[in-house]
């Protein structure tokens, strides 16, 4: 345990006063925020991207003045009574209109559909944008040639709120949070998916510049390859603890700060309050206050953090020991990298599913477990029994994987000149 113990405190001490520690714990949550909101913003721009321009060919005669009306500022629909098609299609092409829609004569009897050219195909967006907007002015023209009354198309048009409750195990009414904390749960596995990259990287470089340099050979002579191997796991291990609960500590009061500096700048008024309405109030009726989420939830992420953690970084320093250099690694790491990606595959389908049975096996499973069940934790009320045998299985996986490591470790630390193969790396871990 001394021989830990010194291993473990140089590992921690020198990482920790590191000027990559100040910032990646400084700048990682904004970069945590960052990948996590600025997909949905670039989406929602690409979808509700307003002012363009489109020529309409309409042989129906019928169609354009409804779909301006609907279009709004969406787009700028252009009838073309006094141009060929050919000469809309140049038009299209030298850039006076981004596209140019074609409704022919059978569109109002749904004998034939609507066509859009463009020279980029249009995309996603356009395309659904578009789809709406025919459907709803062929839908408008038809009510109006069956001579409907205007309160019919004001019946159609009516859109009805949903409000979501959720029902406590007393059967208690409380808010619907359900987006907030799957938003969350996202996040934690995330956070737990780059993690285990990180810090487990970081263990297999470190092992391999030490080898490079030959200081293992000196260092090996005073410590058991064993207790070196254990020392770095926990000094890394120690150091990636401290930076979540610091980045846990910086994201929630950061959001919390966000919060109260943006319901300050609110009108209560335009939130049907009172104009004496406290702040707390405000946020409440703007959305803005954090999702309502259990102590239990944090301690867990953090406790699965470094189950996950210490499961691959003792594998990823096996692989370490056995190459001399960072490029021969890469062949050895791809099963871990599958792994650990592919629990990121099943995070939509736990956060819609948390209880099936297919969640709970895939939660149960020691590889997947670190990222998957912090989710299911997160989202849902998952039973004790369940959190607690996946975290059992996860603890006795990692010491499997620790015994099996050190075997690698204390035989790869002093090979050179070969690169090994998978089939040399269980041969070595055979050796009594």
């Amino acid at each position: 345990m001394d021989q830990i113990w010194i291993v473990l405190k140089s590992e921690f001490l020198r990482r920790v006063r590191s000027r990559w520690f100040v910032l990646t714990t400084l700048l990682g949550p904004i970069v945590m925020v960052a990948l996590t909101v600025l997909p949905g913003v670039i989406t929602a721009f690409a979808f509700d991207r307003g002012g363009r321009t489109v020529a309409v060919i309409d042989e129906t005669g019928r169609l354009t003045p409804i779909m301006q009306t609907l279009a709004g500022d969406q787009f700028e629909l252009v009838p073309q009574q006094d141009r060929s098609i050919a000469e809309v299609r140049q038009a299209v092409i030298d850039g006076e209109y981004e596209g140019y829609l074609h409704l022919t004569a059978g569109v109002m009897e749904g004998t034939s559909p609507v066509t859009f050219y463009s020279p980029d195909g249009g995309g996603l967006s356009i395309r659904r944008s578009i789809q709406d907007l025919i459907d709803q002015a062929v839908q408008r023209q038809r009510l109006l040639e069956q001579d409907a009354p205007p309160e019919v198309l004001d019946i159609l048009n009516a859109n009805v709120g949903l409000d979501m409750v959720k029902l406590n195990e007393e059967g208690e009414e409380e808010a619907d949070q359900s987006l907030a904390i799957s938003a969350v749960g996202f996040v934690m596995g995330f956070i737990i998916y780059f993690a285990v990259f990180i810090y487990g990287g970081t263990v297999m470089y470190a092992v391999i510049e030490e080898k490079a340099s030959r200081v293992v050979e000196v260092v090996i002579s005073s410590v058991k390859p064993f207790n070196l191997l254990m020392g770095k796991l926990l000094g890394v291990g120690a150091m990636g603890f401290l930076q979540m609960v610091l980045w846990l500590v910086l994201i929630v009061g950061g959001a919390t700060a966000l919060g109260f500096v943006a319901s300050a700048s609110m009108d209560p008024a335009t939130l049907n309050l009172p104009a004496d309405a406290s702040q707390q109030q405000v946020m409440e009726a703007a959305n803005l206050t954090l999702p309502d989420i259990s102590p239990v939830v944090y301690v867990w992420f953090l406790l699965f953090f470094l189950g996950g953690y210490f499961l691959y970084a003792s594998l990823f320093a096996a692989i370490g020991s056995a190459v001399e250099q960072q490029q021969d690694a890469q062949g050895l790491t791809f099963p871990l990298t599958f792994l650990v990606i592919i629990p990121i595959l099943f995070i939509t389908f736990i956060i819609e599913s948390p209880n099936s049975t297919l969640s709970v096996v895939l939660s149960m499973i020691p590889f997947f477990s670190p990222i998957l069940m912090v989710v299911r934790v997160a989202v849902s009320d998952v039973s004790l029994w369940q959190v607690l045998l996946s975290y059992s299985l996860l603890i006795g996986t990692f010491v499997g994987s620790v015994w099996l490591s050190s075997r690698i470790y204390r035989v790869g630390i002093l090979m050179y000149g070969k690169k090994p193969s998978i089939a040399d790396l269980i041969k070595w871990s055979r050796y009594a």
